[in-house]
């Protein structure tokens, strides 16, 4: 990874990225694309600090209004810039399928996304679509001027929030944010606790089954163990490894989830 100053702007030189790929597969909901820009564009926020970033060329990239200190301090953690993703893909082609899953979308990156934020997001993901869940969220983030830390939420009630128009997700974020402030259930000690413990305490919020639960493990706390299953990934495992994922992929199943769910999505049908 390099990087240079321009002006007001930062130009990252990063291969194994891609904005498309990484910023609208359903992992994080806060990015929306700007169809009028020439170049590929998107604006969002991480930790409420707002980012326009453009991929000017494969592996150039522009971080819009974003000085050196914020784009060390936010954004190369974010898009886990420190992170190898050639030598990932390397590793993980070693089984046939996934190599064309890599080859299919080789830009994808894991984000590093807040661990409140990401399990938030995720319960507002049940039974949802991704252009609902950015409503409500973008709903949530307008009503608070960012998106509010659950001590803002905890001692809502479910009228207070009918402004989301989220429907039975509501008391899900209540209760969570009600668990998290009383120490019932501790990010913390989560983010460190073996995989299965972690699901357990997550899965003590109302609304927290096994898929949330190990969505808030990947997205908000970097656990690249997790293996997020959903209809796409049990389809996933039912055409190509109905007796689990191959040795390749041990200990960073999440991210070989991440390719796999784009292949399965496009790339097989577009191989038809």
């Amino acid at each position: 990874m390099k990087y240079e100053k321009d002006g007001r702007d930062i130009i990252l030189y990063q291969q194994d990225f891609d904005l498309d790929e990484t910023l609208d597969c359903g992992q994080a909901f806060r990015w929306q694309k700007d169809n009028t820009q020439k170049n590929v564009t998107y604006t969002g926020a991480y930790l409420n600090v707002p980012l326009n970033i453009s991929q000017e060329s494969e592996g150039v990239f522009r971080l819009k209004d974003t000085d050196e200190d914020t784009f060390k301090s936010v954004w190369y953690g974010y898009f886990d810039l420190e992170t190898n993703y050639g030598e990932i893909k390397e590793r993980l082609s070693k089984d046939r399928t996934m190599a064309k899953a890599c080859e299919y979308a080789g830009g994808i990156r894991l984000l590093r996304q807040d661990g409140w934020e990401a399990l938030c997001s995720f319960i507002i993901s049940q039974n949802n679509n991704i252009p609902r869940i950015k409503g409500i969220i973008g709903r949530l983030c307008e009503h608070f001027k960012g998106f509010p830390p659950y001590e803002k939420l905890a001692d809502l009630s479910l009228d207070d929030l009918a402004f989301l128009r989220a429907g039975f997700r509501a008391k899900y974020i209540i209760d969570a944010a009600k668990k998290l402030r009383g120490g019932e259930v501790d990010l913390e000690r989560i983010k460190t606790a073996p995989i299965d413990r972690a699901q357990q305490e997550l899965m003590k919020i109302c609304g927290v089954g096994p898929k949330v639960a190990q969505c808030a493990l990947l997205y908000g706390m970097h656990r690249v163990e997790a293996f997020p299953v959903d209809v796409w990934i049990k389809r996933v495992l039912q055409m190509w490894y109905p007796d689990g994922l191959p040795k390749c992929c041990r200990g960073i199943e999440g991210i070989a989830q991440q390719y796999l769910f784009h292949y399965i999505r496009t790339g097989v049908q577009s191989e038809k």
